[in-house]
């Protein structure tokens, strides 16, 4: 899969997180459902106040790299201010990231562009990387991830 080198602005998000790791039998579980909790618990809709506004789902706090614990957390672009219950802000960094493209079934196609990441010579940082999701299709979606670099 190829990927292009991007230069991204800080953002300012709010959502919900959890600890989990890809070693972990339950990861696509706990992952999943706090998906399920961010748009079914109305998160998403209080903290968009109304606009469509694009999701994310990011990776963060790593222990080490992909094989220790991290942070995931949903989360959309927040200012931070009058935030639902048990959500926090956080703060996606500035600097350089490599930029993947998956198209088709949201799940599939994540997680086959997260295989590809995985097996990629990239220099990661190990800081912050995310999804990008700006619409609501499941079936023909196109998603961007954004993979911190060194």
């Amino acid at each position: 899969m190829k990927y292009e080198i991007v230069e991204l602005k800080e953002k300012s998000v709010a959502g919900l997180s959890v600890r989990t790791s890809n070693l972990s039998p339950d990861m696509p579980k706990i992952i999943g459902g706090l998906w399920e909790k961010f748009y079914a618990g109305g998160i998403y809709e209080a903290l968009a106040k109304g606009e469509k506004k694009p999701s994310y789902g990011i990776y963060t706090q790593y222990e080490s790299d992909e094989t220790g614990s991290y942070t995931f957390m949903t989360a959309c672009e927040s200012d931070g201010e009058n935030l639902p219950e048990n959500t926090k802000a956080m703060t996606i960094p500035a600097g350089k990231y490599a930029k993947f493209t998956a198209v088709g079934d949201v799940q599939t196609a994540v997680m086959n562009a997260w295989k590809e990441v995985w097996e990629s010579n990239l220099h990661r940082a190990f800081i912050c990387d995310f999804e990008e999701y700006t619409s609501d299709e499941m079936k023909n979606a196109v998603i961007s991830i954004y993979v911190g670099l060194k």
